[in-house]
C-alpha cells in the first residue's frame, strides 16, 4: 500500500471503527472484532494514564505508545496542540497542566473520533479545549501560534513525515517545542509486515528507522533534539505468525531488528 491517499483512507476507516469500541474491547482484540482491524492488540504499545492529573477514562481508548504530556514541559497559560487527538485523552491531561488560562486544541482526521472527543469535552465542561477535523500534513492553524505540540503514536502513520514535521515547525511560535511519542525501527521489518494494512494502522509498518526519524526532525529546522524515553516493543508470536512463517519468525526474532517506542523532544529556534 504505497499510495498516500489509500493509506490515509485505510487509517481513517480503521480508527473510525475503533472509535465505536471501548478501551477494554480495543485492548482485547483491537476493536472487538477480528474482522474489523485484524488482530493487532493496540495495548502492546500503550502506557497507563490513570495516574495522571486530568485523566478522563472515557477518552482513553488505549491507543498510545507513550506519555508525551509527561515530558512536554507544558506551562500554565500555554497553547497546546495534540496531533491525532482521538477521543481527547492527551488533550485533557494537557489541559490539567495549562490550566483554565491556557488553550488546548486536538486535531484528528477521523470524524468519529472528533465526535467522540466533542462528547467527552461537553461532559467535562471545559471551555478551553477544542477539537478540529484536519490533516497533520496540512494543519488547520495559523503559523507561529502554538507553544507546545504533543502527539501520541500518530506521526508514524502519516505518509509524508517531512511535511508533517514542517507543519509542526510552522505552527509553533519561535522558541516553542514539541514532545511526541512514536514507533521507530532499528533494522528492516520483513516485507510481509511492511505490506500489512492492519500492522500499518497498528503503528508498526508505518514506522521508519530511528536515525531517519531524527534526521527528518533536524532537516525541518528543529534544534535541541533529544530522545526523552525509549522502550523496546515485543510483539507476541501469535500476532507475527499472521504475517510470517515459523521459519521467518525465528529469523526475525533472532535478527537485529527492533521495534521501539520513543518520546522525542525538539525546539523551534527562538530567532526564526
Amino acid at each position: 500500500m504505497n499510495n498516500p491517499e489509500d493509506i490515509k483512507l485505510m487509517i481513517r476507516e480503521k480508527y473510525a471503527a475503533i472509535a465505536d469500541q471501548s478501551k477494554t474491547q480495543n485492548e482485547s482484540s483491537c476493536c472487538g472484532s477480528g474482522s474489523c482491524c485484524g488482530d493487532v492488540d493496540y495495548s502492546i504499545f500503550s502506557d497507563s494514564y490513570d495516574h495522571l492529573k486530568g485523566y478522563a477514562a472515557d477518552a482513553d481508548l488505549g491507543l498510545g505508545c507513550g506519555l508525551p504530556t509527561s515530558f512536554a514541559m507544558i506551562k500554565e497559560g500555554d497553547t497546546v496542540v495534540d496531533l491525532g487527538s482521538g477521543a481527547g485523552n492527551d488533550c485533557f491531561v494537557a489541559r490539567a497542566q495549562t490550566g483554565a488560562s491556557g488553550k488546548v486544541i486536538g486535531i484528528d482526521m477521523t470524524e468519529k473520533m472528533i465526535a467522540k472527543a466533542l462528547e467527552n469535552v461537553r461532559k467535562l465542561g471545559y471551555e478551553n479545549v477544542h477539537f478540529l477535523l484536519g490533516d497533520i500534513e496540512a494543519i488547520p492553524l495559523e503559523a507561529n501560534t502554538v507553544d507546545v505540540v504533543v502527539s501520541n503514536c500518530v506521526l508514524n502513520l502519516v505518509p509524508d513525515k517531512p511535511k508533517a514535521f514542517a507543519e509542526i515547525f510552522r505552527i509553533l511560535k519561535p522558541g516553542g517545542h514539541f514532545s511526541v511519542s512514536d514507533i521507530v525501527l532499528e533494522g528492516e521489518l520483513p516485507a510481509s509486515i511492511q505490506a500489512a494494512a492492519e500492522m500499518y494502522a497498528g503503528c508498526v509498518s508505518g514506522a521508519i528507522q530511528k536515525s531517519s526519524y531524527l534526521q527528518i526532525i533536524g532537516q525541518s529546522g528543529f534544534q535541541q533534539i533529544k530522545v526523552q524515553k525509549e522502550k523496546r516493543i515485543e510483539l507476541p508470536d501469535e500476532l507475527l505468525l499472521n504475517y510470517l512463517s515459523e521459519k521467518e519468525l525465528v529469523a526475525f526474532k533472532n535478527g537485529n531488528t527492533g521495534i521501539f517506542s520513543v518520546t522525542v523532544y525538539a525546539e523551534k529556534p527562538s530567532q526564526h
